[in-house]
């Protein structure tokens, strides 16, 4: 019984695929770069509540993380850097950033920071 089912909630991730020029409206490199995501792709996973205080942190202690989420699907595509949606649409910008990945023998942990964006 590693992973129930009822236990999982639906999001939406997006993975890193690097950086590309950033242009401005009339189509001229402005000279920064942006970072470049994969489309959103839905996943049931088990989500954490809010993180409170605890005497043991699973990812480690410099992390700020608000949330994990936890699967045993050791071939889970999300990455650092992916950026997730919880609760919100696709359509809204997203509301979470994976800042810490932790791979067990049968699971993986991820640590998510919650992020508010303009959009």
């Amino acid at each position: 019984m590693r992973e129930l089912e009822i236990n999982k909630r639906l999001i939406h991730y997006a993975l890193f695929q690097g950086y590309t020029d950033a242009v401005d409206s009339d189509g001229y490199k402005t000279g920064e770069k942006t970072k470049s995501y994969s489309d959103p792709v839905s996943l049931r996973i088990n989500v954490s509540p809010a993180r409170g205080n605890a005497n043991r942190e699973m990812i480690g202690i410099d992390c700020q993380y608000s949330r994990t989420l936890t699967t045993a699907d050791l071939d889970c595509p999300i990455q650092e850097d992916s950026i997730l949606w919880i609760g919100v649409p696709t359509t809204e910008p997203h509301n979470y950033v994976v800042v810490r990945k932790a791979n067990s023998l049968n699971d993986i942990v991820y640590a998510i920071r919650e992020v508010t964006l303009s959009g």
